[in-house]
């Protein structure tokens, strides 16, 4: 598709195609974990209901996270852009690119002309998600290229790192949300790594990273009075039932959220109200629940500017400066490598 003198496309890197054999290896392994535990891969939860409840939380006035990292980057991305230098900005887990824009400006108001950074390359799991943002953008910055690509972390992330890259200008990949919060430790630690194995001398990481806090601050941003994060949380029992056969009832679990401090973490969890066998078909297996059992469903780890220094010197990243807001709520990870 093409808008103006820009152009926008969208590929596929590889297969994208939805993996049930590698989803029933997954969710057997944490159905049958002491405790029962899901949280390794979120990505479960994001069917199209999923989705739809996950953007209906981003605007709860209990959830600070969108609208704080927002406020941030509307403040400090020409300081950002400054510093880097970089004309690609390559985007991990794009979704609508709503964010996107405060960085595109000041790459924009830098240049001194309308024509944008040299190229935006959007990564997402979602083709037509990718294709939305696209036109809209194309539209927005007439001479913008935009060079989208479909994929998944697993398997397409050095695909899209290894891409033939501009000599004259280094490249910022940004990864906004506090998503690398999803990760466990030694997963976190590896996409690290996998990210800092595809920069080049030149290159830059923007990390969204959610800060320690109150802890009745962050338990409320999951557990929300309307609601809306329980039905999130128990719609992920909904994808279990209609992809692997299971039979489960959602009006048999409660939804809780608590932060661990010692992990320095959100965990949400479903509880099961009674004793019970739940069978799943995919998996050949009736999943036994006492009554008061918990399943964690997802954690989201929280960090101090000293830990998120850490886990990117683990991955040889260096880091260079924590853009926050002034509550300290939030913060933007700028790094390079070491």
């Amino acid at each position: 598709m093409a808008g103006g003198a820009g152009r926008a496309t969208v590929r596929s890197l590889g297969n994208t195609g939805e993996d049930v054999e590698q989803m029933v290896e997954d969710v057997r392994a944490g159905l049958l974990g002491v405790p029962k535990d899901l949280s390794p891969w979120p990505k479960y939860f994001y069917d199209e209901i999923g989705s739809e409840l996950f953007e209906e939380i981003t605007a709860l006035p209990e959830y600070y996270q969108t609208r704080t990292e927002l406020s941030i980057l509307q403040e400090k991305a020409p300081k950002i852009v400054a510093r880097t230098g970089c004309r690609e900005l390559v985007e991990l887990g794009s979704g609508s690119s709503s964010k996107t824009r405060a960085l595109l400006d000041a790459m924009v108001s830098r240049s001194g002309s309308t024509s944008g950074p040299d190229r935006y390359v959007p990564f997402d799991v979602s083709a037509s998600a990718l294709a939305g943002s696209a036109q809209r953008l194309v539209e927005e910055y007439p001479t913008l290229e935009i060079s989208g690509f479909v994929g998944d972390f697993d398997h397409s992330l050095e695909s899209l790192l290894a891409r033939p890259r501009s000599e004259a200008f280094g490249r910022l990949v940004i990864f906004l949300g506090g998503t690398i919060g999803n990760f466990m430790p030694e997963r976190r630690r590896a996409f690290l790594e996998r990210l800092r194995a595809g920069l080049e001398r030149g290159d830059y990481l923007l990390v969204g990273v959610d800060l320690i806090k109150d802890a009745r601050v962050l338990e409320a941003a999951y557990d929300d009075a309307a609601g809306v994060t329980a039905r999130f949380n128990k719609n992920l029992l909904n994808v279990l039932n209609r992809k692997l056969g299971g039979e489960f009832d959602p009006e048999l679990f409660v939804h809780r959220a608590t932060f661990d401090r010692e992990a320095s973490r959100v965990e949400m969890w479903l509880d099961s109200t009674v004793e019970q066998e739940v069978p799943v078909a995919a998996l050949d297996l009736e999943v036994p629940f006492e009554a008061g059992e918990g399943m964690r469903t997802e954690i989201s780890t929280k960090f101090t500017r000293e830990s998120i220094a850490g886990a990117f010197d683990e991955a040889g990243l260096r880091l260079l400066d924590l853009y926050t807001d002034d509550r300290d709520l939030f913060g933007l990870a700028l790094g390079e490598p070491a």
